[in-house]
């Protein structure tokens, strides 16, 4: 980690507020609290839209000093009442869930919080799966506690600080922990003032972001993800996996038919992984015998690169790609799980869409994918072996995926001649958890379909599986299909030459 500054003034280094906990260069007698002092005619010069009343007296008339480390005379005040929820924020959250998320990088984050309910929603946002790479570490204490603790130690890659003072106290702390703070270390601060004067004056003071509660797990981790997001990185696609309850459940088949009205009917690109080595019949219902298919990739993870990518994808049509398996048993593919992990990590950035075409096994990298996959559909019969395997996978996900939505539940050949079934309601009760949708047993469908490489929607776009294929699509994407203009016979007649 790089040396501290030995300059008496840590804020004339030079260190660029986007990267490092340093303010920019002053000079020497310059108050930098200069600027808000001044009259308020000359801050309604600026156009500011989100500039407070021109006429109102100025919230930071009597902050101190950039380096003021004296007593102010300054009492701590009561926290703040709890404000409303913003709705911007269900807003975001709810435009990010049709995207993949930027997973974070390995950082070292230490949270310094005040109050124990801070302290507990930070532990509960390190054990997300988004955070699965970064050491989390909370204290007790706030920002006192943090100017404290490194006098003597390094900083690490991210300082969490909660602060409950007033904001002349918080800013001189923060001060104070920007003399020991080495370059490239980022801080968050958690506070109890919704106010935009003190917001801006925190970031030109160097701080990487600003929280007010009440807050979300997901807010933080957001937060922290906005602070490592690389814009030269490559667009990352939603990871959808289809896993089947028990063998012959019919995931595979529906993973196909799903991602292809992705593309087809939603107009989404889509890449489908099919990474049931030995016998995965992606190549087999897109009447596709590619040369070489993700086996290739898992074999060597660091040379895939977008133009080896799109040399092993087989096109099946404008907007869908398939990644096949080899579907032969030349080989154990004895392959670890961080290679499947960069894999489909590589994969994601070729579209916005990636399916998953799981095995139904259990090892590691199955795990893996299970949980940190942002959509996962679960396909059972309603028979009794699929109840108690669906439930063992719904406990592990909602114990591993708590700040996630549940996983999708889809009821497969329901109504099966002559076999004993487990009614609907009772199979979505004794889970927990109601189908998503629930497809009919349909064999001459499905295998007249399977039979002539194609999907089901294109040999039956009428019937009731077609339909819970589509709303499925449609449920995954949070999209609707694009409406297609009707045009009459007599419009050709009056269009322009």
């Amino acid at each position: 980690m790089p040396s501290r500054s030995t300059a008496p003034d840590p804020f004339a280094t030079g260190f660029e507020v986007d990267d490092e906990f340093a303010a920019t260069g002053l000079a020497p007698g310059v108050d930098p609290w200069a600027d808000l002092g001044a009259a308020a005619s000359s801050r309604a010069a600026d156009s500011d839209p989100f500039a407070t009343d021109a006429y109102a007296p100025d919230p930071f008339a009597d902050f101190p000093p950039a380096m003021g480390g004296e007593d102010f005379g300054v009492q701590k005040a009561a926290p703040a009442a709890r404000p409303v929820p913003n709705p911007v924020h269900e807003m975001i959250a709810g435009a990010e869930a049709t995207i993949g998320e930027t997973p974070i990088p390995r950082i070292t984050i230490h949270a310094f919080c005040a109050r124990a309910e801070t302290a507990g929603l930070i532990e509960t946002s390190a054990a997300d799966r988004r955070l699965s790479r970064a050491s989390t570490t909370v204290r007790p204490g706030g920002l006192a506690a943090a100017v404290e603790a490194y006098q003597n130690q390094p900083t690490p890659s991210l300082i969490i600080v909660e602060s409950l003072d007033p904001a002349p106290l918080m800013i001189t702390q923060l001060d104070r922990l920007a003399e020991v703070c080495d370059p490239g270390t980022k801080v968050m601060v958690v506070g109890s003032a919704n106010d935009i004067a003190l917001y801006r004056e925190l970031m030109r003071r160097g701080v990487s972001e600003y929280l007010v509660p009440p807050l979300q797990p997901l807010q933080i981790i957001r937060a922290i993800g906005g602070l490592y997001a690389d814009p030269a990185s490559p667009f990352i696609g939603r990871q959808i996996a289809f896993v089947g309850a028990r063998g012959g459940a019919g995931a595979s088949t529906l993973a196909h038919n799903v991602a292809w009205t992705i593309s087809e009917r939603i107009q989404a690109g889509t890449v489908i992984v099919d990474y049931d080595l030995a016998f995965g019949t992606a190549g087999l219902n897109f009447n596709h015998d590619p040369l070489q298919g993700v086996a290739d990739a898992l074999g060597q993870p660091d040379r895939l690169d977008p133009v080896l990518m799109d040399r092993m994808m087989a096109r099946c049509t404008d907007r869908l790609s398939l990644f096949a398996a080899p579907a032969t048993l030349d080989s154990d593919y004895e392959i670890s799980a961080e290679a499947y992990e960069e894999v489909t990590q590589k994969i994601r950035s070729a579209a916005p869409f990636v399916v998953l075409d799981l095995p139904h096994g259990w090892n590691s990298w199955t795990r893996r994918m299970l949980i940190s996959s942002d959509d996962l559909v679960i396909v059972a019969t309603p028979d009794l072996a699929s109840l108690r395997n669906t439930k063992n996978m719904i406990d592990l996900v909602r114990l591993a995926r708590p700040n996630d939505s549940p996983p999708r539940l889809v009821l497969n050949q329901v109504g099966l001649p002559g076999r004993p079934e487990i009614p609907v309601k009772d199979f979505g009760d004794a889970l927990g958890l109601a189908p998503s949708i629930v497809i009919p047993f349909d064999a001459k469908t499905f295998g007249q379909a399977a039979n002539n490489g194609q999907m089901v929607p294109e040999v039956a776009p009428k019937t009731k599986s077609s339909e819970g294929i589509e709303q499925l699509a449609q449920l995954l994407t949070r999209r609707e299909p694009p409406v297609v203009q009707k045009t009459s016979l007599l419009s050709g007649l009056f269009r322009k030459k």
